[in-house]
Order: C-alpha cells, then structure tokens, then sequence
C-alpha cells in the first residue's frame, strides 16, 4: 500500500500547444520540464501519441523520448504509449531498441491499443500499410518482446524456411515494456502476458477499480514479472493559492469539455481567454464533472488528495499529467505553471 513515505510521482506529457505558441516553442518548454522532472526526482517521464490536434504536439513519442533522454541522466523516459494500431510492430521494437542504445536501463515502451485520433487520421496511417490490425494487438505485443530480446524472433514460412530478426544487432538491455489502457481488455491481457499495468485514468471517467481488481486476480507470472505491477495515471494543477490553481486548470478543462461536445479543436486557451470567455451552460457542466477527478489546489492540498489516492488503489506510483495552463504574459517558450505543479508536488511527497 502507498503511504506519504513511498508514493513516487512520475509525469506524463502531452506537449501541449496554447494560442501564440510555436511547436518549437512547445516542444522546448517540454524539454525543460524534462529537465526539471529529473532534478526533482521524479521516477519516469512518458510522452503520450495524439495526432492531428491543435493542443497537441506529442505526435512522436520515439523522437521525443530521444531528445528528453539526451537532457537528462536519471530519470526514465519513454511513451504513454506509442498506439500499436498505428505501426507496424518492428518498426516499434526497432526504435526502443535504438532508445535503450541512447539511454541503457531507462526506457519504458509503454503500449497502448487505441488509435489516438479519429477515423481520419487513423485511415492516412493505414494507407502506408505499415500499421497493424486492432485484432492482432496480442500477437504483436508478442512479436515485440522478442523482437527486442537478444535473442531476437524467428521468422517461419510456410515453405518450411526459417528467418531470424532482431530489433538492433546486439542487445546488451531491453526497454521494460508497459501495457496501457482504460478498459477491461487491457487488464486482462496485461495479467494474462505476465506484463505491468497502467490504467490511464486521466482521460478515462470509470472502470479503475474493475481493472486493477482484474489485472491483480488474473496475473500470470512471466519471464517479464513474477508479481503483479502497476501505477495509475490522474490531472493535477498546484499552486500557490487555491485561486491559482484553479485557474490554471480552467483552459485544459475547457478542451476536454470541446472534446466531448464534438466542438471544433484549436489551441489550449491562455488562463486569460478561459477567464474572459464564460462556458455556456452545457459545457460548465462537463468542465464541472471532468474537475471533480482532477487534483487541483496548493501543494499540501493536492499531494494529500494523491496520497489519498495512491493508497486507495494500492500503488506506490501516481503519473501525473501537469494540466497547469498558462497566462498569456508568461514565456511562450516554458511553461511555469507546469514547472510549478512538479516543484510544489516534489516538496511534499519527495
């Protein structure tokens, strides 16, 4: 069980664009909440697969785990997840083979089956013909933990030929591969593979505690683990003040809310422009519901709200996507309010 003395606080990363604000500029404020994550003692850093989003530059996980891996020294980076759907499974092993070439022993693939965008974007990816089937996901998973393995996957065709493939000529360390998911399914596979778990519970509304019960109950060692492992995901904005806070988490909110009502995407609202423009009736209410999951407040307050959490679900690790917005005077090239989620976060459970 989690108690104030063991939770472990690592972030997941979405890149997040906000109006004004340049992919270089996003992607470098990342970087530098990268290096901060590091020097604060966070234990991974995760970058999540979403495509064709206004708010979003997170569209390639492998890149950017490079990048964050070469600016840090002690911290583990990886994805949250690379969606399988979307690649082809070599391809997925051969770039976190590279990645634990540039970062031995800190890599986590993260894996996860949903598209991570809608039927259109999901199409242009299937046309290159490099992507996979949703109903060979448990096929694939397979074909990468070998094909990351030193001793690599053996090809077999039905001429009775044989083929061997690796993911890089000479393995000395493989990345720790992590199923991802909101759902049963994902549970159920991840226990039955013998493979740890997260159930990304910032963007799911329900079913955490059906998954993790699954997940624990139906866990099968494996040559990958011999017990049960698995943190949750979950939004937290802190702050100095309350009122800080708060505000700091109205753009991010306001997005989910669009999401949900099929509104058109744009860019993440400065906390200027969420304040200056009031929600209609209807979206209130779904910015209402959405807060009401979401740890938002001071230091203290939100570090006790996932201590609270942590040992609810019985983990001794909570990621957590820093959903702190930005004013619009504040640097294009940072992001402050982020930083100072992980730094207050830090002083209280570090």
């Amino acid at each position: 069980m989690s108690d104030a003395k063991s939770l472990s606080l690592s972030v997941l990363d979405l890149v997040p664009v906000r109006t004004g604000q340049s992919s270089v500029q996003a992607v470098t404020a990342s970087m530098s909440l990268a290096r901060r994550a590091d020097e604060l003692g966070y234990r991974r850093y995760w970058f999540a697969e979403h495509h064709n989003m206004p708010a979003v530059a997170s569209t390639a996980p492998p890149v950017l785990i490079a990048a964050a891996a070469m600016q840090t020294s002690r911290i583990r980076v990886g994805s949250g997840g690379v969606m399988l759907p979307n690649h082809a499974p070599l391809i997925v092993a051969e770039q976190f083979a590279a990645l634990e070439a540039i970062a031995p022993g800190r890599v986590d693939l993260g894996i996860g089956r949903a598209p991570g965008s809608d039927p259109v974007i999901t199409q242009l990816l299937r046309r290159s013909g490099t992507t996979s089937e949703v109903e060979q996901f448990p096929q694939h998973i397979t074909d990468i933990l070998k094909l990351v393995g030193a001793e690599g996957a053996t090809v077999r065709f039905t001429s009775g030929g044989e083929y061997e493939v690796h993911a890089t000529p000479a393995a000395s360390g493989v990345p720790e591969v992590w199923l991802l998911g909101s759902s049963d399914y994902s549970a159920t596979l991840a226990a039955a593979y013998g493979l740890p778990y997260v159930f990304a519970n910032h963007f799911a509304g329900d079913g955490l505690e059906r998954a993790m019960e699954l997940y624990r109950k139906q866990f099968q060692p494996s040559e990958h683990l011999d017990a049960p492992r698995t943190f949750v995901t979950a939004n937290a904005v802190a702050a100095a003040t309350t009122e800080e806070a708060e505000e700091r988490a109205l753009p991010q909110l306001r997005q989910f809310a669009r999401l949900r009502t099929n509104k058109p995407m744009r860019a993440l609202e400065t906390v200027d422009e969420a304040l200056a423009t009031p929600s209609d009736p209807l979206e209130q209410s779904l910015v209402d519901g959405v807060r009401s999951r979401w740890f938002v407040g001071t230091g203290p307050d939100v570090a006790a709200g996932l201590r609270e959490f942590a040992a609810r679900y019985g983990v001794d690790e909570v990621m957590i996507s820093p959903a702190a917005g930005t004013y619009a005077a504040e640097p294009l090239d940072a992001s402050p309010g982020r930083s100072q989620t992980l730094e207050l976060l830090a002083d209280e459970l570090g």
